[in-house]
């Protein structure tokens, strides 16, 4: 197959989007197929430095940059608009990434009009507790353009079962649902740095224990609940240190500092800014827990690269996959005491994290290798183009 991939831009301060599809489009390219990638030089602070006059071969994936320009919220980009115009007919199918943004609604729109079938991953964005931010706002773009484009899409795929339940019905969306999850690269998890490495680089830690928070700082991550809770761990145990890793794009952070301050714990928490690469790794390798208590999340890739890690991770039973991840982690309510209640007994218990750790490494390795998930995406293109 000819398959195209369209997402507005990969910039990793973004969150998993941005990750998740070139690791799916190199997925796919491992199998055969024939994948070009789609996007812009969007960046948080300007533009990506990429080129935009040729192509970039990353894994057999042929990745194509466009400029973008104003308005810049909607990553609007005449290029890239062009671009689809011309050659969308190439494809035997499109896969578009994201809602709510100007590629969404030029690549659904040539598509519809050269009969090629598309799929299009919400990432989130169509689940109810996302949907009240901007309420009005949505509503008239849904009446406008979005419900159009997600009627007349060959299938919804959907990161997990929880996902498309919240979504789908709700919606009354006309294109059928599907349940893929993501790739993980798996290798990229085998060798980990030396411990101690992350300590070394952040000396504040010492030799405490770290709970990790490892995640955009953002509204829906629970961070909150999670300023709370390590209020109630700080005041019975003093040798727990909070890190938050994670870009701030949207000045979350004044808030989430307040929090700690008046918990009395912002002098035990280290925020590191944004890791990437061997950074984030060493991070995994010296943390004692993982902990996400998200007010919703569609997938979660970092839960998964800590599970692969080996870290034991406590997440929300708002995240969308906490029915796969709860066989090997520990899932609890978006309510601060039963956080700090859970994340107080696990710290005690040295030898049940190491052994729910060697648990998650072993439930990634059977749920989210890049063969299986792969197949599952490609069976169900096939199906959407019987289908179309």
């Amino acid at each position: 197959m000819k398959i195209l991939h369209v997402i507005s831009d990969l910039c990793l301060a973004h969150g998993g989007p941005s990750k998740l599809a070139p690791e799916m489009c190199r997925a796919l390219a491992r199998r055969g197929h024939e994948v070009s990638l789609y996007t812009t030089n969007f960046d948080v602070d300007g533009v990506l430095d990429v080129p935009l006059d040729k192509p970039v071969m990353d894994g057999g994936v042929t990745t194509r940059y466009f400029a973008v320009s104003r308005p810049r919220r909607w990553k609007f980009s005449r290029p890239l608009g062009e671009a689809i115009r011309n050659e969308v007919r190439n494809f035997d199918i499109v896969h578009i990434h994201n809602l709510y943004l100007f590629h969404t609604w030029v690549t659904a729109h040539y598509c519809r009009k050269n009969g090629i079938p598309y799929l299009i991953s919400p990432h989130g964005c169509l689940d109810p507790f996302i949907r009240l931010r901007s309420r009005m706002k949505k509503a008239v773009y849904n009446w406008l353009i979005e419900k159009r484009n997600l009627d007349f899409a060959a299938a919804i795929h959907y990161a997990a079962q929880f996902e498309m339940d919240l979504a789908h019905e709700a919606l009354s969306i006309r294109a059928p649902g599907g349940v893929v999850p993501y790739v993980v690269e798996l290798q990229e998890y085998l060798n980990l740095p030396q411990r101690g490495t992350f300590r070394s680089r952040f000396p504040e830690v010492g030799e405490n224990l770290i709970l990790l928070f490892l995640s955009r700082i953002n509204f829906k991550k629970g961070l909150d609940l999670l300023a709370r809770s390590f209020g109630l761990i700080a005041r019975q145990r003093n040798d727990v240190r909070l890190v938050i890793a994670g870009p701030d794009n949207e000045g979350y952070g004044r808030q989430v500092r307040q929090w700690l301050a008046e918990e009395g714990v912002l002098k035990y928490t280290v925020f590191t800014g944004m890791l990437t690469g061997v950074d984030k790794l060493a991070a995994f390798a010296d943390a004692d827990l993982f902990v996400l208590p998200s007010y919703t999340e569609n997938f979660g890739i970092a839960i998964i690269e800590a599970m692969a890690c080996g870290l034991p991770v406590v997440i929300s039973n708002r995240v969308n996959i906490w029915q796969e991840v709860g066989k090997a982690g520990v899932v609890v309510d978006c309510d601060a005491d039963k956080l700090a209640e859970v994340l107080l007994k696990m710290l005690d218990d040295s030898e049940g994290r190491k052994k729910l750790g060697a648990m998650g490494k072993r439930l990634v390795e059977e749920l989210f290798p890049w063969e299986k998930v792969a197949d599952q995406m490609i069976k169900l293109y096939q199906k959407s183009i019987a289908g179309n």
